[in-house]
């Protein structure tokens, strides 16, 4: 794998519209050849104005020295995006489902450090549904792996495979709190985190990729839910985004004191799962 230096991140809006261009073009399968570049962006310093707008939306509390858990995601997701749109990535970015993301994070991290980020594709595997490609980010901090996070894309397509038979959903969570998460959520994670996918930010736009009203990040949903958790310095995350969250919408987020997390909605339809434990080893 080689490594490819950057001298500033990369802006996110004309990424997504290049991406947008190039997935006319792309017929995504398993076995297709993918990007072998690390792209690595050293002195990487958070705007602070950005992180409290962040800490804000998600509920994290603010006015903190170090970072949220899932904020260096924030901070590498450009550079995944360069990844994703290149013409050498085989999945088509329109539709692309974020599906799981799982983070290590090896001690606390200071909002003030300055910090080596580096991301790359780990692979693609077939998923009942379609394609899956394994999304690595790292971050360092004085040359020390401090953070590390591998998150999964699936791209729908025809795969042959019989459909998996229905299972019983387990079990709800004990119900610790209600939210309403208000129109304009995707409009304001979008501001705070550069991420201004239109199927968020309003509804006429979601509706020309099949949604009703526009729809929460993914991202935003985990946040959201272990800002109410809580997680130590050193923690392993681990969720899986099963629904989308239609806004204005309300949700309920259920905890049971080993870990266990989750977000609902009517009826009982699970939007994510999530398990946070502390990192042993």
């Amino acid at each position: 794998m080689a490594d490819v230096t950057l001298t500033a991140a990369p802006a996110l809006s004309p990424l997504l519209a290049r991406g947008a261009l190039r997935s006319l073009f792309k017929r995504p399968a398993p076995d297709a050849d993918f990007p072998r570049t690390r792209l690595v962006l050293p002195g990487v310093r958070v705007d602070l104005a950005r992180l409290v707008a962040y800490e804000r939306v998600c509920g994290f509390p603010t006015g903190e020295d170090a970072l949220p858990v899932t904020y260096p995601h924030v901070l590498g997701f450009p550079l995944a995006m360069r990844l994703m749109s290149g013409r050498d990535f085989p999945l088509p970015l329109l539709g692309l489902v974020h599906t799981s993301v799982g983070i290590v994070r090896h001690t606390a991290l200071p909002a003030t450090g300055a910090y080596e980020l580096a991301v790359h594709i780990a692979g693609l595997a077939p998923h009942r549904r379609g394609t899956e490609a394994t999304v690595v980010t790292e971050a360092r901090l004085d040359g020390d792996l401090v953070w590390e996070s591998r998150s999964t894309y699936l791209a729908r397509h025809r795969t042959g495979e019989a459909a998996e038979p229905r299972k019983e959903p387990p079990p709800a969570l004990p119900v610790v709190a209600e939210w309403r998460p208000a129109a304009d959520v995707g409009r304001r994670y979008g501001a705070a985190s550069g991420d201004r996918n239109p199927i968020h930010l309003h509804p006429l736009t979601a509706r020309l990729f099949g949604f009703p009203r526009a729809v929460a990040h993914g991202m935003w949903t985990v946040a959201r839910c272990l800002a109410a958790h809580g997680t130590p310095g050193s923690a392993v995350v681990r969720a899986e985004f099963r629904a989308p969250v239609l806004l204005p919408g309300t949700v309920t987020y259920g905890a049971d004191g080993t870990g266990r997390f989750e977000l609902r909605g009517a009826q009982g339809r699970r939007h994510l799962t999530g398990e946070v434990r502390p990192l042993t080893g």
